[in-house]
């Protein structure tokens, strides 16, 4: 993140204001970037979590990078029926009126991700905030160092800071985003 934090996140608001996130199109390219981006980096991340973990790279792909990629080609399947709006009962009091339920995604959004699974809770979590049209601060475990640095690297040459960032980590880091008026926050692991 070459910003500040708060910093970050106004700009990111600016942009999801814009209403460009809203738009299939431009969610399906952010789809197809970040899977783009991990099959061109798969050998980097492999070597990341031997490096932090241990993990083979079959359990890798298991685990991890194919999860993110199933999680991915399932969002692209199904975004255009997700981004529909669906049709509900109308109260007879309402008559004659239609009634219809339209998803809508949250604003900016923040991404802890744990130690034991730092690429599929960053990435995964990633993918579906992506499909709901949201911008996103991911924050990668400071447990595994070298696959932050690589989450880190993937996401800023792959998306504008102002779309989706990853914070440098550390305890510090995630007290000041924590502080700060994400509209979602997805955590996953331990109190």
């Amino acid at each position: 993140m070459n910003m500040s934090p708060s910093a970050c996140l106004t700009a990111q608001r600016e942009f999801f204001d814009s209403g460009a996130t809203k738009d299939y199109h431009f969610r399906m390219d952010a789809l197809r970037r970040l899977e783009t981006a991990i099959l061109t980096r798969e050998d980097e991340i492999n070597r990341a979590l031997k490096a932090d973990l241990n993990k083979s790279s079959f359990e890798t792909y298991m685990c991890e990078t194919g999860m993110v990629l199933s999680e991915i080609s399932h969002a692209k399947k199904h975004l255009k029926k997700w981004m529909k709006k669906k049709r509900v009962p109308t109260p007879l009091s309402q008559f004659p009126s239609k009634s219809f339920v339209c998803s809508e995604p949250y604003g900016s959004v923040l991404i802890l991700s744990p130690w034991n699974y730092p690429f599929m809770l960053a990435l995964d979590v990633l993918a579906g905030a992506i499909a709901a049209g949201n911008c996103a601060v991911i924050s990668p475990s400071e447990y595994a160092p070298v696959t932050a640095h690589v989450i880190r690297s993937m996401i800023r040459d792959t998306f504008p800071e102002n779309y989706i960032t990853a914070a440098d980590g550390g305890i510090e880091c995630n007290r000041e985003l924590l502080g700060l008026n994400f509209d979602y926050i997805f955590f996953t692991g331990s109190p």
